[in-house]
């Protein structure tokens, strides 16, 4: 008898809509929806979606404890034994969700849980420690890699097998340590990992250490009042119409644009680009996420020296680390040579 699954997923893979509908309120459908079809084939029958659990990415985030418990109630209610989420890749709501929704479902029920993300998600930072997460690309172009490997692990968590080696099933290590045994000590081992690494040789060492990006902070300004300030974002704002075509999501690029003459960013001059949030409050005042207006004020009242005459802006939203590094170092170089004193970094 095949193994009774819900499937957890968002409005666009629903087929509802994109942004225009994140705010849709959970919905449960009978069987399967969207990528549901590849994960019954991934089964070959031994495990089924018997439901569809599906939820704007707005509205989940807005309403995070009420989805995971209302996702708690129908995984009961189908007899499931267990949720499969995703693969929600690099969308940071969607991860999101389906991290606080297979955790919730793991803690109330004991059940096994599976969701598939790319390692930049901020999902898998937040719920790799409760949640089993097979690693993914980061787009939807990887979904025919992903969902088979998160199909073979739900299966292995559903007969009751351990995943002992994270890395060889592709998933994320939950910082779990366990006592191993083995026929050379401790000390040999480490001796003949160093010898493979001074020979360029491949290794893997047996507790890989956690790296941490530290950036120091810079002196305070002396006196601000005298001090030029720029102004960067990572929210999407933009000249009307979007001039350099700043993607929605994952950019490649960033803007730089002419503040001389601009007191306040006025609707219908100014919008944003970004595709991770509800972009209606800030097309209606794009002041909410790069306050010209306020800095104006500021200039005037004396309190800072003055603003740049440009301002610097990029799309945060599924914007890999490398890229987001690269952008941040070619602006911080431009402004550093234009006497620049001080950056204020708005996001959304």
């Amino acid at each position: 008898m095949a193994y009774k699954l819900v499937h957890y997923i968002n409005q666009f893979f629903a087929g509802i809509g994109g942004e225009d509908k994140a705010d849709v309120s959970p919905e449960v459908r009978d069987g399967i929806v969207g990528p549901g079809m590849a994960f019954k084939a991934a089964f070959n029958g031994e495990a089924e979606i018997v439901a569809t659990f599906i939820c704007g990415d707005n509205y989940c985030a807005n309403h995070l404890d009420d989805v995971a418990a209302h996702m708690v109630e129908t995984v009961k209610a189908y007899g499931a034994d267990g949720l499969i989420a995703g693969p929600a890749f690099n969308a940071g709501r969607y991860g999101t969700a389906c991290g606080a929704v297979c955790a919730a479902v793991a803690k109330e029920l004991q059940l096994p849980v599976v969701s598939g993300m790319y390692r930049e998600s901020p999902g898998v930072d937040l719920y790799r420690k409760e949640v089993t997460i097979v690693e993914t690309a980061d787009s939807a172009r990887g979904m025919g890699k992903a969902v088979p490997a998160m199909a073979a692990v739900m299966l292995k968590l559903l007969k009751g097998e351990a995943i002992a080696d994270p890395e060889a099933a592709g998933v994320f290590p939950k910082g779990i340590r366990k006592n191993m045994f083995y026929e050379q000590p401790g000390a040999e081992r480490a001796v003949q990992m160093l010898i493979k690494k001074l020979n360029g040789e491949a290794f893997r060492t047996e507790y890989p250490m956690p790296v941490f990006d530290r950036v120091e902070p810079r002196p305070a300004i002396a006196d601000i009042s005298k001090a030029t300030i720029a102004i960067v974002t990572s929210g999407g704002i933009v000249p009307f119409g979007n001039p350099d075509h700043i993607a929605a999501s994952s950019a490649q690029n960033y803007g730089a644009y002419d503040l001389d003459g601009v007191t306040d960013l006025r609707k219908g001059e100014y919008m944003t680009a970004h595709g991770g949030y509800d972009q209606t409050y800030a097309n209606a005042d794009p002041d909410r996420v790069l306050p010209i207006d306020v800095l104006r004020d500021l200039e005037k009242e004396g309190k800072i020296g003055k603003l740049y005459h440009m301002f610097y802006s990029t799309v945060g939203n599924g914007t890999s680390v490398a890229n987001a590094r690269k952008f941040g170092t070619e602006i911080g170089s431009q402004l550093k040579a234009a006497h620049v004193d001080g950056v204020i970094l708005t996001s959304t």
